[in-house]
């Protein structure tokens, strides 16, 4: 009787650690009595975090944005005849994520492209519409109009590298984000010579840029979002909160519905007060080496300030954590950067949207725009808004037939023939 009483015993036990487990993915179990936090797989850990409505519905649409900017940079690779042909991009249909082809996609937004037929080719071929062409000219201009700006983000990109250098394909990949021109490698590296350089890497073929080493001390003086952020805050009216208080902190908001315990509020508080190193500032030799918990909660920190600086220099204050990731090792960023952003959600917000993982600067935005918009990025925004209005709007013949044929006026008959 009693052995029984105790196998049932230890099965009911048993039941209860699976169901534990099954409700608690990121606990492992070292044994019954002990249970110690540990990061679960990448893809659970991103699954379980909580969701922003707002961000996700950003996301949603600005996947086909992605893609009409794709066939945009295809139609004007050709500057004197930017037009592109259906055969064309019907090959890369599968390479541009265009699950039901390319026509299908170019039809559901008549309002950026135009589809006709060339006789002297004998094929139909595809160009911009008039207001795609105009809002694509106006990036350019604000682009043109903003190189100060664009100087001043690559020396601050450069500034918070550990060596002042970081690889010429990593600013490629973010180029766009940073809102460089196409041609930023004469435009911009070319005509400062004072302040840039590129220099061979250590593979073949490849090239780093880097600082003139006159302007590698200068550099130290360049003030963080976040550091204009404190200062804002204490200069504020009734301000309530101490400069002291204040001088390690972040700003902090949480997706609707997020609990917050009382445990993991504390914890923020008490990360919010750690002093770090901030982006620009040198790191004291052999302080990378330490194995100290303190050494550690710093570095982690320093990472989060360093990412928050990158996100700020962006143009829309988001970037794919792929792109970022090629900046880690100059950055000197020994973690890694998608849990980074988890582990901070209330700075950062991860979406998983259109099969890319996509960062924002929550601080950034409200509703889905940016607090602080600029002139590139309402250029980009126009083009979003021809996304969202998709096939409405238009004034085409068949859509007007149609339109007659379908309204009854009242007291009339449909005809059904």
């Amino acid at each position: 009787m009693n052995m029984t009483r105790k196998k049932l015993g230890m099965i009911s036990m048993g039941s209860r650690i699976v169901g534990f487990m099954r409700n608690n993915q990121s606990y492992h179990f070292i044994s019954p009595s002990i249970i110690v936090r540990l990061k679960t797989t990448s893809s659970h850990y991103v699954s379980s975090r909580a969701r922003d409505p707002t961000f996700e519905k950003f996301m949603d649409n600005y996947k086909n944005f992605l893609k009409v900017i794709s066939i945009q940079d295809l139609i004007l690779a050709n500057p004197q005849n930017p037009v592109v042909s259906l055969e064309f991009l019907s090959k890369l249909a599968q390479k541009l994520h265009l699950n039901r082809g390319s026509t299908s996609f170019l039809r559901k937004y008549p309002h950026i492209f135009r589809i006709f037929y060339d006789p002297t080719k004998s094929q139909p071929l595809c160009a911009l519409t008039n207001d795609a062409l105009r809002i694509s000219h106006q990036e350019s201009d604000a682009i043109a109009a903003s190189l100060p700006l664009v100087v001043d983000r690559l020396l601050r990109l450069l500034s918070m590298s550990t060596s002042k250098t970081v690889p010429l394909r990593a600013i490629f990949k973010v180029w766009r984000e940073l809102g460089l021109p196409d041609d930023f490698e004469d435009s911009v590296l070319s005509q400062n010579p004072h302040l840039f350089k590129l220099l061979d890497g250590s593979e073949p073929g490849t090239h780093t840029l880097s600082m003139v080493d006159n302007i590698r001390n200068k550099t130290s003086s360049f003030t963080s979002a976040v550091d204009n952020w404190r200062v804002e805050e204490c200069c504020k009216e009734n301000c309530g909160v101490e400069r002291t208080a204040i001088q390690f902190s972040f700003k902090h908001g949480y997706p609707p519905g997020m609990r917050l315990s009382k445990n993991f509020k504390a914890k923020v508080n008490l990360w919010q007060s750690l002093p770090y190193v901030g982006p620009y500032e040198k790191m004291l030799p052999g302080a990378m080496r330490s194995k100290s918990k303190a050494t550690a909660m710093a570095l982690e920190k320093r990472a989060v300030a360093i990412a928050h600086e990158f996100l700020s220099l962006t143009v829309e204050k988001m970037v794919e954590v792929e792109k970022i990731s090629h900046f880690r090792k100059w950055f000197g960023i020994d973690l890694n950067i998608r849990d980074l952003f988890l582990d901070h959600p209330g700075i950062f917000y991860l979406s998983t949207k259109g099969k890319r993982h996509t960062v924002f600067l929550r601080e950034a935005y409200d509703r889905g725009c940016l607090v602080h918009p600029n002139p590139v990025y309402d250029a980009r925004r126009k083009l979003l808004d021809l996304v969202l209005l998709g096939r409405r709007g238009l004034v085409l013949e068949e859509s007007n037939l149609r339109d007659v044929k379908e309204t009854q006026l009242p007291g009339e008959s449909r005809d059904t023939n």
